[in-house]
Parts: structure tokens; sequence; C-alpha cells
């Protein structure tokens, strides 16, 4: 045996030599890697530059003055902006104006807060997580300044009748196809498809007759109820009238909070809470909401327990306000949607939510640890009788304790108001405003990806939507 030992060594020597040699040459005249920096984001990139798209006043700031210009608006809680049109005087058309006050539509303004904070002087936005960029080809995203909401509420206060139907007489309509095809025949838009830009969404009716023409583009929602709904008088129950949900996707879209409605309570200033369980809103409700009947029946005249039927206008604000801050918990089931704004106001009220809500989506998910300050409950366990207040008795004043100092800690990122006129100033860096840029920001590998991955394709091919990815 021995005398084969150098020749088995010199055969295994010159094989690995030959597989260095094959290896070095490979990675040698192989094509250079792509640059990375052009296809990923830097972990340490502290800002997101965003370029603003040019469009005509009358989709944004005009429709404010459209709004303060009405006589009045006799729809339940527009009793506060009807006495404030009574202070603003015709030669204030021009000027900064604030957004509506009625809490039917105040609860989605981040469309204004957002707008705000870019048409900032520069110097002023050194808190602000967004830059703007004035060449759309140096910019991460592109932000659409269509005051989608407003747009819509304005509709539904004039002629509700039409507003589902595609006629000159919905304005909402005219506007959205105005937008559509402005945004269409640019050039940021053809460059990318739309994947880099990114339009406010939060009121569930907004851009109702153009969410197909959009879905490719970064949505901020406030959830994804809407987009899942039959509307059956528009649609005649006809399939191809659905909202069909492969337009929305966590991996794309951006969950933002609804504004809250009611004042922010600091922990210092927490006092003795004696009700176990709040609720106020409407009973009655549609799809996924009709859990809330039957909470309601179940809870109604427990001890301790207090579920109103009402509105947060004026007076109901009031109620709302002393409900949720003398309750340990704040009940809250879905309705139409998934979510609503019931969910901040308890936040800012230290009132721990019980979210009853099997479909919910939420906020800076990532950012924030919700089950550090709310009770998640399957709606399966809330509808056993007794079963709901055993469990929340079940808490100790130490964990409670515990869930509202933890809240106290998030108060701040769920707000969008910076105090300035017209919401043109600086923002808190904390707020909620920066925040849902942050989130964009993780967005951008995929936004990326998703536009690389369209520019490839061979003419005359389309991929079909495939599925809801989470």
């Amino acid at each position: 045996m021995s005398p084969k030992t150098p020749s088995l060594f010199l055969t295994v020597s010159l094989l690995c030599l030959l597989s260095f040699s094959f290896f070095y040459h490979h990675y040698t005249t192989a094509p250079p890697p792509l640059n990375i920096s052009q296809t990923t984001l830097a972990g340490t990139q502290n800002s997101i530059k965003v370029y603003v798209l040019d469009l005509p006043r009358s989709l944004n700031y005009d429709l404010l003055r459209k709004y303060w210009a009405l006589s009045s608006d006799t729809r339940i809680g527009s009793e506060v902006d009807n006495e404030i049109r009574k202070t603003l005087l015709p030669r204030d058309s021009d000027k900064l104006l604030p957004y509506p006050e009625n809490p039917v539509i105040k609860q989605y303004s981040a469309e204004y807060w957002i707008l705000g904070d870019l048409l900032t002087p520069e110097e002023l936005k050194k808190e602000s997580f967004a830059k703007r960029v004035f060449d759309f080809r140096e910019a991460d995203v592109i932000f659409v300044p269509f005051f989608a909401t407003l747009s819509a509420e304005l509709q539904l206060v004039i002629n509700k009748g039409v507003f589902r139907k595609k006629v000159e007489e919905n304005k909402d309509y005219q506007r959205q196809r105005m937008l559509v095809d402005l945004v269409k025949k640019s050039e940021a838009w053809r460059r990318s498809g739309g994947r880099d830009h990114v339009f406010v969404l939060t009121d569930p009716v907004a851009m109702w007759h153009v969410k197909d023409e959009i879905a490719p583009a970064v949505l901020l929602v406030v959830d994804f109820g809407g987009w899942y709904r039959l509307d059956s008088k528009a649609s005649n129950d006809s399939a191809s009238e659905i909202i069909h949900h492969t337009q929305v996707s966590l991996l794309k879209d951006v969950i933002v909070p609804y504004t809250h409605l009611l004042p922010r309570l600091h922990i210092s200033e927490n006092q003795k809470r004696h009700t176990l369980l709040y609720f106020k809103g409407a009973k009655h409700r549609h799809r996924g909401g009709l859990v809330r009947e039957k909470l309601w029946d179940l809870l109604i005249n427990e001890p301790r327990v207090i579920m109103e039927e009402g509105f947060p206008n004026a007076t109901g604000k009031e109620q709302s306000i002393k409900g949720m801050r003398t309750s340990e918990f704040c009940l809250h089931p879905a309705g139409d949607t998934p979510t609503s704004c019931r969910l901040f106001d308890a936040i800012q009220s230290l009132c721990i939510p019980v979210i009853v809500s099997d479909n919910i989506e939420l906020p800076f998910e990532g950012m924030v640890d919700y089950s550090e300050f709310s009770v998640f409950v399957a709606v399966s366990d809330a509808l056993m009788p007794n079963w709901l207040l055993s469990h929340l008795r079940s808490y100790s004043d130490e964990q409670k304790d515990g869930f509202r100092k933890n809240m106290a800690q998030v108060q701040p990122i769920f707000v969008y108001d910076n105090v300035h006129p017209g919401g043109i100033g600086p923002i808190p860096p904390d707020g909620a405003v920066n925040h849902i840029w942050r989130k964009v920001h993780q967005k951008l590998p995929k936004i990326k990806e998703a536009i690389i991955r369209e520019r490839r394709k061979p003419p005359g091919v389309s991929v079909p939507l495939r599925c809801h990815c989470t």
C-alpha cells in the first residue's frame, strides 16, 4: 500500500488545483455584481426622499375653500364646522384654512397633515423623516397630493344621490378621473408603472371609482375593510364590480392611524377608574360589524359596564371623554370596517383597548407591540356568555397599571396635529407623519424589486394578480 500513497496524494492534489483554477476563472470572468446601493436600502439611512407631484390646487387646498364656502352642512356632527364658518371672512379663502372639525371628516385628516409637512420649508423640516426633492428621478417615492377624503365628503354633502354614479353631476368622480388621467400621463408614472407613487386613501369611500387603476401604488389606508365590500346597489350583485382584495397588501401598502377625536390624557393626570368596560357608538352595523349587536345584547345590563348609543358630536364628545377616562377597559368591536378612530381615542384616554375584531390591521406594527397595552379577544370567545367580563376581571391592578404606562409611551405616535396654520410647519419628530414615512421607507426594497421585475417583462405579457399576501 505504501508505494501507492504518493501517487494517490499527487492525484488528489492535482484535482484540488484544477478545482481552484475553475472557480477562480469563473468568478473573475463572470459579469460584475449589481450595485447593491441601487437596489437595496442602506440600514443607516435616516430619511426618505419624496417628490410631490405637481397637481392643480383644485385637487387639494381649493377643496378646503369649497368646503368652508358651503352655507352649512346639515349632517350630524357638523355643528362645530357651521360655527367656524361664521368666523371665516370671504378674504380668508386665500389663506391657509383649517381641516374640518366634523368628526366624520376629521378622523380621516392624514392627507392634510402629510401634505403640510412636505410643503414646509426645508430649513424648518429638521425633524421630518421625509425630505422633499424637486426632481422625480432623485426621489424614493412620488407623493400624489389629492385630498381624496375631502373630495368624497364634499360630494356627500352636496349631492349624495349620485355618489356611486359615474355622471357629470358627481364632481368627486370627475375629480378622480381628472387625477388619474393627469397622473398616468406623467413621466414619473410611466417610469415605474405607479409602484413608487403614494396615495392617501383613509376614508373607505375615497377614490371609489378608480381604485383598480391605482392599485399598483403604495396606498395609505386605515384598514383593508373598504376594499372587500361589494356594493349591491351599485353592482346589482355583479361580481365584476367587486373591489378585489388583490389590490391591497401589507407587502406594499401602509396602515395609518385614524385622527383621534378626544384630547390626550397624560399619565400624571390619570385618576381612579370606577367603570370596568365602556363603549359608545352605533349599535347597528353591517357585515363584520354584526358582532357589535351581539356583544351589546350580552353586556348591556351587566354591572360596571356602560354601553351608550351615540355619536361624537359636541355633546357626545364630552360624554366620550368622561366615559373613557373613568373606565378601565374600552371595547373596540368591528364595525362596517375592522377598525375605527375609537381605538385611538381610547389610547389617548389611557383606557385599555379590548379589541374584538379578528381581521383587524393596525398602524406601525413592528414599531409598536399592541399586546403591551391592549387586550385581544377572538370573536368566538367574546360572544360566549359571561366569558368576556370574567376575562377582564382576571387582570390585576398591577397589570392594568402596566398597560396604561405602556400606552402613555406610545400616545404621541398617533398624533397628526402640528398646531401650525394649514398644517404647514415643523412636525413633532415622534408623531404619526414621521412614523408613516418610516413605514413607507421599509417598503422601498419591495417597490424597487417590483419596478425592476416589471421592466424585464416582454411587451404584451401581463402577470395576473394571484393572492392576498400578508
